[in-house]
């Protein structure tokens, strides 16, 4: 018998609301991630529960044991509880009678095992009474030990479920997943099978997929992989893989942490603002980091540009692009944006310089500035034809 301690697990909050149901005869589990991080001693952030009590009667019990409950998704069975200012997402056991590959109709139960096999991988049904048992019903425990993202039961009906779970999978993958033991093959052959079924997805949820996948520690060997399965030419048009690699390696050496965008660019060039949903503030940092990488300017000019961060950003990513190591000579050239800043202003040049000239005379003088590497002072510039 595996039994859980972890600190939010006693808690006199969590027992609050564990209590509300246990002692009104019902059955109650944490269940999915915050089981399955803290059996891995890894972060838990989100505090779900299932339960046999139908919504309506969790908000009468909270109610009674004076807890705010709020019906967040009541047609799919969910309260959220707030104990001590945390909430906690109560969700009434299910199954699945209807799905479409996007949404599905459901029907509560009284069964775990119900609860179970509706969902998408085996570790994250993993089931913690209040008193620690961890109960098991789909064999999750040892996939999770031995770091396997595996589907419930037949691989090709949990997609059709919903095709989603495609870069679900990929993503667990990439978060949980052994790298140096490969991806489970029968699931990577049902993504493989099932990747037509992603272009019904809004692309919103694409992108949240796609972009918390790259933000594992090295999304690499999952994104190879997405590449091998068809899975990623689906979602991201004209994608190349093969950067992706090195630039994890270059984050390593500098002491970087994951950019997101960063590790976009190195295997994209399309329109992410269309592909992936993105905002107009998010498109621009993106093409920012996509067209430096992709250009011959140097450090500073980068640093002048964009801010040093991004600068730092495109030198690693142009670098896994040429295959090569990163230079620190641009790296050190780059510097905090107040370092950079042009000395000569408008009311510098007027009157002598007024509309267009003016502002052809400001281009010209900068294009002199960056190309003496910003060595020129407010005099150099303003004595020059």
């Amino acid at each position: 018998m595996t039994t859980l301690t972890a600190d939010w697990l006693t808690s006199p909050a969590s027992r609050a609301v564990t209590d509300m149901l246990s002692d009104a005869g019902h059955q109650v589990y944490f269940v999915g991630g915050c089981v399955r991080n803290a059996l891995i001693e890894r972060p838990v952030a989100d505090l779900d529960l299932c339960t046999d009590a139908h919504p309506r009667r969790v908000l009468d019990l909270a109610e009674k044991a004076g807890l705010k409950a709020f019906p967040t998704g009541l047609e799919h069975g969910t309260i959220t509880v707030i104990s001590d200012h945390r909430p906690y997402e109560i969700t009434t056991f299910r199954k699945d009678v209807e799905t479409d590959g996007r949404h599905a109709v459901v029907a509560f139960s009284s069964d775990m095992a119900d609860d179970a096999h509706r969902r998408d991988f085996t570790m994250n049904a993993l089931y913690c009474g209040p008193d620690g048992v961890v109960h098991d019903p789909v064999g999750g425990l040892p996939d999770l030990l031995a770091r396997r993202v595996r589907f419930i039961d037949d691989p090709n009906a949990r997609i059709q479920e919903d095709y989603l779970r495609i870069l679900r999978f990929f993503r667990f993958h990439a978060w949980y997943g052994d790298p140096s033991g490969g991806i489970d093959a029968d699931g990577l052959a049902a993504c493989a099978e099932h990747a037509d079924g992603l272009d019904a997805l809004a692309r919103e949820r694409v992108g949240t997929e796609v972009f918390k996948t790259m933000m594992a520690k090295d999304p690499a060997p999952t994104v190879a992989s997405m590449a091998v399965s068809g899975v990623l030419m689906r979602v991201l048009p004209g994608a190349e893989p093969a950067a992706l690699a090195l630039l994890v390696h270059h984050e390593d050496t500098l002491g970087r942490p994951p950019h997101a965008y960063s590790r976009l660019a190195a295997i994209f060039t399309g329109d992410v603002k269309d592909t992936l949903r993105l905002s107009n503030k998010d498109a621009i940092e993106f093409e920012r980091i996509r067209d430096g990488a992709r250009s011959d300017v140097g450090g500073a000019e980068l640093s002048y540009r964009l801010g040093r961060e991004l600068a730092i950003e495109c030198l690693m990513v142009r670098a896994a692009l040429l295959g090569q190591p990163v230079d620190l000579a641009q790296v050190e050239k780059t510097k905090d944006a107040w370092a950079y800043q042009f000395p000569v202003s408008a009311d510098d040049l007027m009157p002598t310089y007024t509309g267009k000239a003016l502002g052809d005379r400001l281009k010209h003088l900068e294009a002199a500035w960056i190309a003496s590497d910003f060595t020129l002072t407010k005099d150099d510039l303003m004595g020059l034809p």
